[in-house]
């Protein structure tokens, strides 16, 4: 009974952050709007989530919070393959997935970037397949079971056939295919992070693990920002009240509270059943678009969004079936 009422716990939460992440695509909208870069964003909004971490580390140092078999105050982990593995998470998980993310809103539709975006579970079970196959180790064992099946096969047709209608819909093409584009590769960075993080929070618990992400996060974001020669926006955060008010949003609660639950959940439920919520993103994103943004959607995109919905979940249900069957 405590199994089935933690593992519904973990639904809940995967469910509620899914909500909330939906209206982030709204919020960086906002910021890109009144002049904020996309590399600026990142920075700025991981460097708030990371001094709360370790902030929740000093409270709970010594306390089970989140499981995992390590000094939440430790600065490395245990082995310099653990570490290389955390700096990939950082990036696919951190600064290259909302670098592409970020600049993906600046050339396209909110909506189209969320609806791209929610296809991340159908790569998450095909690179899970695949690293089954083509690897072995414990890790590979900790991921979830998934087994090729006509729904996923369906599914997967689905999706990319939805992808490729939002991509080439014919409205503002040049513009809308760069944004689709840096979408799509957002939905793969998501992939990777998702591929390996369960078992990195398993093993290290999830302070630790988010905290170790945004580390390289934001490491690989500066190199970014020194090229591009962007300077801070000073002016831009502490004069505008929208502007302040939404890094705050995505600092704290998008980033901060968000990546530490669903790192949680993940570990709870495993990389590819709670990568599923991913698909519920877009619904909460095409709300507040359409009431905040004012974005419109036409036939083709609106089409292709659902065929990318319908794909997912589709590919989804078979992955379901199987575990009830282990």
């Amino acid at each position: 009974m405590k199994v089935l009422q933690n593992r519904l716990l973990f639904h809940l939460m995967a469910f509620s952050i899914t909500a909330v992440w939906g209206t982030t695509f709204i919020s960086t909208k906002v910021l890109l709007s009144n002049g904020m870069t996309p590399a600026w964003i990142f920075l700025i909004r991981f460097t708030i989530a990371y001094m709360g971490l370790w902030a929740l580390c000093l409270q709970f140092r010594t306390k089970d919070m989140d499981g995992g078999s390590v000094n939440r105050l430790a600065v490395l982990s245990r082995s310099k393959k653990d570490e290389l593995l955390f700096l990939l998470l950082g990036i696919t998980g951190g600064s290259l997935y909302f670098l592409t993310e970020n600049n993906a809103l600046a050339n396209t539709q909110a909506c189209n970037v969320s609806f791209i975006v929610c296809s991340a579970p159908l790569f998450v079970t095909i690179l899970t397949i695949l690293a089954r196959k083509a690897f072995k180790g414990s890790m590979m064992d900790e991921l979830e079971d998934v087994r090729v099946g006509l729904p996923l096969i369906c599914g997967t047709i689905m999706a990319l056939g939805g992808m490729a209608m939002v991509i080439f819909d014919g409205n503002n093409l040049s513009l809308s295919v760069k944004g689709d584009l840096l979408s799509l590769a957002a939905a793969l960075c998501w992939a990777v992070y998702s591929l390996f993080m369960s078992q990195m929070t398993n093993r290290y618990g999830t302070l630790f693990s988010t905290r170790k992400v945004f580390f390289y996060g934001l490491i690989t974001i500066i190199p970014v920002i020194l090229v591009s020669g962007q300077p801070f926006p000073a002016d831009t955060i502490f004069n505008n009240r929208a502007v302040w008010l939404n890094l705050l949003f995505l600092g704290f609660v998008a980033s901060l509270v968000c990546f530490v639950g669903w790192n949680r959940a993940m570990a709870g439920l495993g990389n590819v059943t709670s990568t599923n919520y991913v698909y519920l993103n877009p619904v909460f994103t095409l709300v507040g678009a359409v009431l905040i943004l004012d974005e419109s959607m036409t036939w083709t995109s609106a089409i292709g969004s659902a065929l990318i919905m319908g794909g997912v979940i589709l590919a989804g249900i078979r992955k379901s079936i199987i575990v009830k069957r282990k």
